[in-house]
């Protein structure tokens, strides 16, 4: 596992912290537009834009690792699907523990 650039985990609410970093957010896909932009909505309820090219088909829930580039969009590096159903309470309180009191456990 490459640990020189890790990617922060973040719902909408704290993307605006990492403007420029390399994040991971999982979004539920709203709209594709097929030119490279996805709508989706956040672990905590609100709009992410990701800016970037999907590889094929996308799944409800799909999460993407990049560069945040604005407080509410992502320039996607990766993505990868993660199937039609997802827990978004406890991912979105994964969220929240990875940038509180518990950071020192996630790289």
């Amino acid at each position: 596992m490459d640990t020189t650039n890790p990617a922060v985990f973040v719902n909408a609410e704290l993307l605006r912290l990492y403007m420029g970093r390399r994040v991971r957010a999982v979004i539920q896909v709203m709209r594709s537009d097929g030119s490279g932009t996805v709508n989706g909505r956040s672990t905590d309820d609100q709009q992410i834009v990701v800016k970037g090219n999907p590889p094929g088909p996308l799944t409800t829930f799909v999460e993407v690792i990049g560069i945040a580039d604005s407080n509410q969009s992502i320039r996607a590096e990766i993505w990868s699907n993660f199937g039609d159903t997802l827990d978004t309470y406890s991912y979105n309180r994964i969220c929240m523990l990875a940038n509180g009191d518990y950071k020192h456990l996630f790289i």
